[in-house]
């Protein structure tokens, strides 16, 4: 049987456009073929459990990878249904035919089609991207078939005839051209199927066959490692021999040959996402976590996802923990389909804030586009995405619910992942808007309602909050003394956050605890004291202004309850807010020296007093700089500039007091 002829196109000079712009990765020709031969597996295993064909006892059927660098070549290997020539003729040289389709649409009545990966004709082309030419060797498993070889070069026109195979099943064989020799090394091979076929569902085995060159290196070592053992022993027996002791001689035993390794797969045929919540341990969702994202972390805990309604999905998401405020929160979901790996974090599927997640989904449902590598835009992929969002969501207010205490232990590392999804999904933050929970001063943690309870007395609708705990120490302090409490917000999603919150409570207001001193910091001062003040706040900021040459600087005289505290720096929210705002889009300008800041005096401290009454001595302007730094360092960092001077005046000061 011999034939010839050109390919049916449908439009013309599509088979350039195709081979070179299929699929953006060119290795993704693996997962093509491989699918392509589960799938011919997987249809035979079909029509056994049909009565259609009998697999014989004790044979596997499994995917055979083969890559040869010596040949350049790359050999896919299945002992599934195999083709014959007409199904040669209408699945491959007809493209886009489908045969996965055809297959499910003549057994549809008797058969689940949810094992059968393949949804398009094309996956064989990629083989075109790295290879000049193609050959197939198909034996069907119909009985009388003819096994058939195809061959083609570049892909626009082919050629058939028999082919020499006896096994059923298919044998796809890629002599790849220059640019891609790297596909047939071992280890880009080894890493290309391990990214793409770790859980396909059908045995994957790989073997590498290596140049002579190689091989020779390899011998050469073995022959090596072999010598250098032997001069050891024989080195042993002189030592021994020199030193008197009796050297046993060596009987030479029979070689005993050892059995060969039975090859092992390649891939996990029934992935844990694959199984039921109840047939899996905690040991394995864990070991699951490390294998497959290579972090050596615990993960805090994960949600299995188990849908067969009313479409099928299945997954698993982990909540990793976040051990510094450094600690990247760029998480990896990787999205499957019928256990094939199509791509990692598809936005259309996975909603955004749950990328800060690791995990893996598997939906057979997905409308994919023609290289199984994205999504076409569909409703249906929405559907998906808001179960998504609700089950994780059931998860969280469940945990706050029934283990509040295991909530709050993982609340300060799952708390960036529910902030940002409350930022950027309403329904999402209607769910949670009564689990968010917030850890105060003394590490308890409390709900809005019952911080704005706490405060409700001294400061109404006002929530006090701490972004470093190490700068804003003497702040800190401050509000444990006078018994008011604050919450902290170390995050970067928190200042985002805390201004939806007072959108949704337009009565709330979030005040940074050094923002401002309210009056709870202050003695109570007469009307007579309070002119004094003014007076005293008059006698300073004029000080200060010529000291510091800073006449934008704020200053005010209080008579502070803390008696300890000669000055401390305020900034004002808005003021604070908005310098945060330009320093996030790059802008500069907006720093230490702003109209917004404040230096508060404590007129109870005696070195404040020494300053006032001391105004005309030419040495109070060292105390008004030394004072200023002083508030500036309790607020913060100073400048390295700024940081050489008062080390340099505190020691000037210390010697004039050592005098």
């Amino acid at each position: 049987m011999n034939k010839e002829g050109s390919l049916s196109i449908n439009s013309e000079n599509i088979f350039p456009i195709i081979k070179k712009w299929l699929y953006s990765d060119h290795d993704i020709f693996f997962r093509e073929l491989v699918s392509n031969g589960c799938d011919a597996v997987t249809k035979l295993k079909k029509l056994d459990m049909i009565g259609e064909y009998t697999i014989p006892e004790g044979k596997e059927l499994c995917v055979k990878v083969t890559a040869d660098a010596e040949t350049k070549t790359i050999t896919f290997t299945d002992n599934g249904i195999g083709m014959d020539a007409n199904e040669i003729d209408q699945y491959i040289n007809q493209i886009a035919f489908s045969g996965a389709r055809d297959f499910l649409d003549k057994y549809k009545d008797k058969t689940n089609d949810d094992q059968i990966i393949g949804h398009f004709g094309l996956g064989f082309y990629s083989a075109f991207m790295v290879a000049d030419r193609v050959t197939i060797d198909s034996l069907s498993y119909k009985e009388g078939a003819k096994a058939v070889h195809w061959e083609s070069d570049e892909g626009t026109s082919f050629e058939m005839t028999d082919s020499a195979k006896t096994e059923i099943g298919t044998t796809i064989t890629l002599y790849l051209n220059e640019d891609s020799y790297e596909f047939c090394n071992e280890y880009r091979a080894k890493e290309i199927l391990d990214k793409y076929c770790s859980f396909m569902p059908i045995p994957i085995y790989f073997e590498a066959i290596k140049t002579a060159e190689e091989q020779a290196r390899i011998d050469e070592a073995e022959k090596k490692a072999k010598e250098e053992e032997e001069k050891r022993k024989a080195e042993e027996a002189a030592k021994k021999a020199a030193d008197g002791e009796a050297v046993e001689a060596e009987t030479e035993a029979e070689p005993v040959e050892k059995a060969p390794e039975a090859p092992k797969p390649i891939n996990e045929t029934t992935p844990l996402w694959a199984k039921h919540p109840n047939e899996c341990t905690d040991e394995e969702y864990k070991e699951f976590y490390h294998r497959v994202f290579h972090d050596y972390k615990e993960p805090l805990f994960w949600i299995h996802l188990n849908m067969d309604y009313p479409f099928n999905l299945k997954g698993i998401l982990y909540f990793p923990k976040i051990n510094t405020e450094y600690d990247s929160i760029e998480g990896t979901i990787k999205l499957y389909n019928n256990q094939v790996f199509v791509a990692d974090n598809i936005k259309e599927v996975i909603p955004e804030f749950l990328m800060l997640l690791k995990g893996v989904i598997d939906c057979p449902d997905l409308p994919l586009n023609v290289s199984r590598s994205a999504l076409q835009n569909d409703g249906f992929v929405k559907k998906i995405s808001d179960y998504i969002t609700k089950k994780v969501a059931d998860r969280l207010t469940g945990m706050c619910k029934t283990k509040r205490e295991d909530y709050e232990k993982f609340w300060d590392d799952i708390n960036p992942f529910i902030k940002f999804g409350v930022l950027k999904d309403e329904k999402f933050a209607e769910k949670m808007n009564d689990y968010i929970i917030f850890k105060d001063l003394n590490g308890k943690y409390l709900t809005l309602p019952d911080i704005l309870k706490e405060n409700e007395e001294k400061h109404k609708n006002q929530v006090f909050y701490v972004t470093d705990e190490k700068e804003q120490s003497q702040y800190i302090e401050m509000f444990k003394k006078e018994g008011i409490n604050a919450v902290l917000l170390k995050h970067n999603i928190d200042a985002p956050f805390i201004t939806r919150l007072e959108q949704k409570n337009p009565d709330v207001k979030f005040v940074r605890i050094d923002s401002d001193l309210t009056d709870s910091f202050k003695e109570e001062t007469s009307d007579e004291e309070k002119e004094t003040l003014k007076k005293d706040s008059e006698s300073l900021t004029a000080l200060f202004h010529k000291a510091l040459n800073n006449d934008k600087l704020t200053v005010k005289a209080e008579k502070l309850k803390d008696a300890s505290m000669a000055c401390v720096m305020t900034l004002s929210e808005e003021g604070r807010r908005m310098q945060e705002m330009m320093k996030m889009y790059g802008m500069s300008g907006m720093d230490f020296g702003t109209p917004d800041e404040t230096l508060v005096l404590n007129l109870t401290h005696p070195l404040v007093q020494y300053v006032l009454a001391h105004a005309e001595d030419e040495s109070v302007t060292k105390y008004c700089e030394q004072l200023y730094d002083l508030a500036a360092l309790a607020h913060g960092t100073l400048s390295p500039d700024r940081m050489s001077k008062f080390i340099a005046r505190s020691n000037e000061i210390m010697m004039e007091i050592a005098k």
